[in-house]
């Protein structure tokens, strides 16, 4: 059997819940056909890039998967008629990853840190700026004729 990675992206109005019981219907799907989940993730409900049928955001669900390619093929029948998937990807790897994906390790790593890079908005110090432009007032520059040019 051959090891693939999926990811599918479900409609934005659907519950959790609801996903779980779509990826559980496409995980009985691959093993009814011989292969297994050997993993499966959900990375939640994420901002799609562009509008796709109508949606903005999506809930994104990646399984890796051993099992022949009648099973994969089979799921994505199923995943292509069903209206709630608005997308999916199938790619065939030569080994699964262990432990979390990057997306995940990336949403872990974010947590750690609190509320972006620099920690808010607010608690930045800018330090002694100067005056504005519109606060003194502006002498004419020196290299510049006063008459209009003329000389």
């Amino acid at each position: 059997m051959s090891f693939y990675e999926n990811v599918f992206i479900a409609r934005q109005d659907l519950s959790p819940t609801q996903v779980d019981t779509l990826a559980d219907t496409f995980a009985a799907i691959v093993t009814e056909k011989g292969g297994t989940v050997k993993k499966r993730e959900s990375w939640g409900l994420r901002n799609l890039s562009f509008r796709i049928r109508k949606n903005r955001k999506g809930h994104y669900i990646l399984f890796n998967l051993d099992a022949p390619p009648a099973a994969i093929v089979e799921m994505e029948r199923n995943m292509r008629l069903n209206e709630d998937v608005i997308r999916f990807l199938t790619v065939r790897v030569d080994e699964l990853e262990e432990g979390p994906s990057a997306v995940l390790q990336k949403r872990e790593d974010r947590g750690e840190r609190g509320f972006g890079d620099r920690g808010g908005f607010g608690d930045r110090d800018r330090g002694d700026r100067g005056p504005r432009r519109h606060e003194s007032p502006r002498e004419p520059r020196v290299d510049a004729p006063i008459d209009g040019g003329q000389a």
